[in-house]
């Protein structure tokens, strides 16, 4: 469930709440009667489980590179290149 921001027309209050994104948006600002207004957020960060790979996880002198060659045969950065 996301965490929508909101902000007081009326009197500049902001919050946060935690809604399903089927629930109504909020309306009258608790501290003054105000009306609301439901800020655009900038969304979640991505999250990654489990074991991340770089683009380029060949190691030096394997096969299965970012290309399946010889590493940095593609002409990648062979530095990189590791498990």
């Amino acid at each position: 469930m996301p965490t929508y921001e909101y902000l007081c027309t009326r009197c500049g209050a902001s919050l946060e709440q935690f809604q399903q994104m089927s629930d109504e948006p909020l309306e009258i600002c608790s501290a003054c009667g105000g009306k609301l207004r439901r800020l655009i957020g900038t969304g979640a960060g991505v999250i990654i489980k489990g074991a991340a790979r770089p683009p380029c996880h060949g190691g030096e002198g394997r096969l299965g590179g970012c290309c399946g060659q010889e590493t940095g045969a593609c002409g990648c950065n062979p530095e990189r290149c590791h498990l």
